[in-house]
């Protein structure tokens, strides 16, 4: 008899190869089959340093690249295909109406593309839920868009942030977002962009949304859902602004009303050239008896005024005076929201009271 070993041992070896080839083939069906997700970087305390004596600070804001952060999760290529980009690296309280504006063009053109599922947007916490209710009120998609961000700098101790980048993707790639307008993830929460706010300043938790609530949460990279946004204004697809019609965002500033409250910041407002003010209001967003007729004074020459709010739940009523003094009022809106919508309104050139108000009343 022959000494077939050989055979055996080659035969062995062959099906093991053919095994890992077949395993490395099942893996890239796998990998492919996983949603494609743009990531783009603005800066902010997820991208945070700290000096290596401290905890969780001072830091510097926007010092780490979107491609470090997205290389402290690698749990990131077993839920989604990823594309990185630095939009910018800043600390968001020096976030502009020109970054706003390249953002949203720039997100809109990614989303045409059939190579996008989805967006992902790391962000400072100062300004997040006023870019992200911009981007609601311009971006033209069904494609999820979800912000996340960090109260802690990715240094520290227990960083929160490359979690909240994690289960940010997770969601930016599951098909329930699609239709629920912009979306903020932040400590195992998602919120609408139109009702987010933050409310603390250092809790990881600091992110909520009054008495709307939050959409859903995620756990164990599962998306749930308790509330949909689907057929409403707050989706993006359904909103009647788009960022083609706008040259330039008008100046809209924002006064507060408080004890012995006087006119001077609205009088300097109006001559500044601003074209709209939005007033922060006690209470129900009334206005001191001094700052009222500054705004009064201020509609007569051409200024648009909003009244909001300076407590943190409810909604301002529209009111007998707002009728005759054409105030317009903010709603549920909190008043950096309500300057973000009255800017455009102003850019779209829709001088209409009535259709303003609807407007308020309804985004």
């Amino acid at each position: 008899m022959g000494d077939y070993s050989q055979c055996i041992q080659y035969k062995y070896k062959n099906d093991f190869c053919i095994k890992c080839l077949q395993k490395d083939e099942d893996k890239k069906s796998l990998q492919q089959q996983l949603p494609r997700i743009a990531a783009l970087a603005t800066g902010g305390t997820i991208a945070g340093e700290t000096d290596p004596t401290e905890l969780t600070g001072p830091y510097r804001s926007g010092v780490l690249s979107i491609e470090q952060l997205l290389a402290a999760v690698p749990m990131l290529s077993k839920v989604a295909r990823i594309r990185a980009e630095q939009v910018a690296n800043i600390d968001s309280k020096d976030m502009t109406n020109d970054l706003w504006g390249k953002l949203v063009i720039h997100v809109n053109e990614l989303l045409a593309s059939p190579e996008v599922d989805g967006i992902v947007i790391t962000h400072g916490t100062d300004t997040l839920e006023e870019t992200a209710y911009f981007l609601n009120l311009l971006v033209k998609s069904k494609k999820p868009v979800v912000l996340t961000a960090a109260m802690r700098p990715a240094t520290a101790v227990s960083a929160d942030g490359p979690l909240n980048l994690l289960e940010a993707v997770v969601v930016a790639g599951s098909k329930a977002s699609e239709e629920q307008g912009v979306l903020v993830v932040m400590n195992d929460e998602i919120f609408s962009a139109h009702d987010v706010t933050k409310m603390n300043t250092y809790s990881v938790g600091s992110f909520q949304a009054s008495e709307f609530g939050a959409l859903g949460w995620i756990h164990e990279n599962q998306v749930h859902f308790e509330r949909s946004l689907v057929g409403t204004h707050f989706n993006t697809t359904h909103s009647r602004f788009s960022i083609e019609k706008m040259c330039k965002l008008p100046q809209v500033e924002i006064a507060m009303s408080y004890a012995e409250a006087s006119r001077t910041s609205i009088d300097a407002f109006v001559a500044n050239g601003a074209k709209g003010i939005v007033i922060v209001g006690t209470g129900d967003g009334t206005l001191h008896k001094v700052l009222q007729q500054a705004a009064i004074d201020a509609v007569r020459q051409g200024v648009a005024i909003v009244r909001s709010y300076r407590v943190s739940y409810g909604h301002v009523s529209h009111e007998k005076l707002d009728d005759e003094a054409d105030f317009l009022t903010a709603g549920t809106l909190n008043a950096w929201k309500a300057r973000v919508l009255l800017m455009l309104i102003l850019a779209e050139g829709i001088n209409d009271h009535a259709e303003r108000q609807y407007i308020f009343d309804h985004y």
